[in-house]
């Protein structure tokens, strides 16, 4: 279906309209009262047609075109994502279209549409949704939301095929922050829609909540891009402290863990579930390599730093024969390389930053950016570009709360570190569901959460293994068969964490503690906090 004319349109058609009645006026002014030396030629009259019908289908193919490109998926593509923003002062609407230049460059066909754009038949039709939307005032929507508010959101639509994310924005020092984004994220869950993650605020355009939402979109897009991070981050030194590979013989990816500290050996605190972000480089061989191709000197000094430097951490760019050979403009223009995210798995009274990360490999079969660079091109003791990211919405519980924690694959870092920071506190309530492919080579940490067990620390300890057989494939089949256990679990006050690959264990996951709690059970324990997610 056709969306409704936006604003646009119909100021550009009413503008024309306008122009039209003009044009007849100063037509009538000269038919009665000859003001001009002579009356226009009938050639000039076809001039003047001819020009003003081609300014009218040139206007036209402008804007159908805009909507074809969004739409270009509705013609035997894959179905579309939708992004639609709420935006009172155009930075939603801003943020809108840099997601939509992040997701197209990942090949992912979108539209994109503004919340008062949307009608009932558009969301279900709609298969992948994202909003992004501001709260102005004390918790008010946008005023052009106006019309979404009164026409839509009464009506008892049922969005069961719907998948969504939000990204809301507010001020922290309003009462209400986030207030509408939140409002949408209830009464789309409350229509049978299902979150692709928990919502992301952003407190006053904080810089690294929009590189989180710029990491998801990567991950929506089937794996991260290269395009720049928006807001760049100013990263501290730490150094590489060790590296080892923690599934030789596996049937997946290579996993390796990754040890890191500080270079100036001031540990910083951290909570579980905040992640690091690190800033990559290119192998040394490949920027000798763009050195060599275009004869420039490495050692050349820019600003007290080897170009050498600035091309690692830049994305290389092919150069024109009629660029000069001038190191200090080739780094003025020198696009930055964008920053990867990873869940911490250690605690700091463990010395140092932790990390579990695949090995991912393009298609030619070369290395991911960050896993490359942290995994095979990094030099033990060499420097590491870090700096954390705070994550409240996955931090523990209090410790008094049992902790129900899910996850697979390299998402058992994230967990780990809860589990650390539970036994260092004394807390033994915990459950633990973990899936990955083998047990003899993808256990990952599981000397830890082995002799946690023994020690009482962890109450429950299910793991599941994809390619050994058994019962249970996967950790959300494991978590099916204990719905009576995760029942009692909840009624006790737990709290569900829960981390790992965005687009296949979460939401199987999720439908399981549906089907236990029901809709309205889930729903009630999201709204409490209770029910939390950390995916990618």
């Amino acid at each position: 279906m056709s969306a409704r004319p936006s604003r646009a349109v119909l100021g550009n058609v009413l503008v024309m309209l306008l122009l039209a009645l003009l044009g007849w006026l100063l037509l009538r002014l000269h038919l009665q009262e000859p003001w001009w030396l002579s009356a226009p030629l009938a050639s000039q009259w076809r001039w003047a047609a001819g020009s003003l019908a081609a300014y009218a289908v040139f206007c036209a193919l402008l804007w159908w075109r805009g909507r074809r490109r969004d739409d270009a998926a509705a013609e035997g593509e894959a179905a579309p994502l939708l992004l639609a923003w709420a935006s009172q002062t155009g930075f939603a609407q801003q943020l809108c279209e840099r997601s939509a230049e992040v997701l197209r460059a990942a090949g992912v066909a979108v539209r994109v549409r503004g919340l008062h754009e949307l009608d009932a038949p558009l969301l279900q039709q709609t298969r992948r949704m994202l909003l992004i939307a501001s709260t102005t005032g004390e918790g008010d929507a946008p005023d052009h939301a106006l019309p979404f508010l009164r026409r839509v959101m009464p009506q008892d639509l049922a969005l069961p095929e719907l998948h969504y994310g939000v990204l809301a924005l507010g001020d922290r020092s309003y009462g209400h922050f986030c207030a509408f984004g939140h409002q949408l994220d209830a009464w789309l869950r409350q229509h049978g829609a299902h979150p692709l993650f928990d919502t992301v605020e952003v407190d006053n355009a904080d810089p690294a909540a929009l590189r989180h939402w710029q990491q998801l979109l990567g991950q929506l897009g089937g794996g991260a891009t290269d395009l720049p991070d928006w807001t760049p981050a100013q990263y501290a030194h730490w150094q590489l402290h060790e590296r080892q590979l923690e599934n030789a013989g596996s049937p997946g990816a290579a996993t390796w863990r990754v040890g890191l500290v500080p270079a100036d050996g001031v540990l910083p605190a951290w909570q579980a579930g905040d992640v690091v972000e690190i800033g990559p480089q290119h192998g040394p061989a490949d920027v000798e390599a763009w050195l060599a191709t275009h004869a420039r000197d490495g050692d050349a000094l820019i600003n007290g730093q080897p170009l050498r430097t600035y091309l690692a951490r830049s994305h290389l760019p092919v150069l024109p024969d009629s660029v000069p050979a001038d190191d200090a403009a080739l780094v003025a223009t020198l696009k930055p390389l964008p920053h990867r995210e990873y869940s911490i798995a250690s605690m700091p009274v463990e010395g140092q930053v932790l990390l579990l990360l695949r090995r991912l490999l393009r298609p030619d079969g070369t290395p991911g950016l960050g896993s490359g660079w942290l995994c095979d091109h990094a030099a033990p003791g060499g420097r590491i570009d870090l700096r954390f990211r705070s994550n409240p919405n996955f931090h523990p519980p209090a410790h008094d709360v049992p902790l129900i924690l899910i996850g697979n694959g390299t998402g058992i870092a994230g967990l780990r570190a809860h589990l650390r920071a539970r036994v260092d506190a004394g807390v033994a309530r915990n459950w633990l569901l973990f899936g990955e492919r083998t047990a003899a080579h993808d256990f990952h940490f599981g000397d830890d959460l082995q002799r946690w067990q023994r020690d009482g620390m962890i109450a429950r300890l299910d793991t599941v293994f994809s390619r050994d057989g058994g019962e249970h494939r996967y950790v959300q089949d494991r978590l099916r068969a204990e719905l009576d256990t995760l029942r009692q679990w909840v009624r006790e006050g737990a709290t569900i964490l829960v981390c790992g690959s965005l687009q296949g264990m979460a939401p199987a996951v999720d439908a399981v503690i549906e089907q236990a709690l029901g809709r309205e059970g889930k729903e009630a324990l999201i709204v409490a906090g209770r029910y939390r997610r950390d995916v990618y």
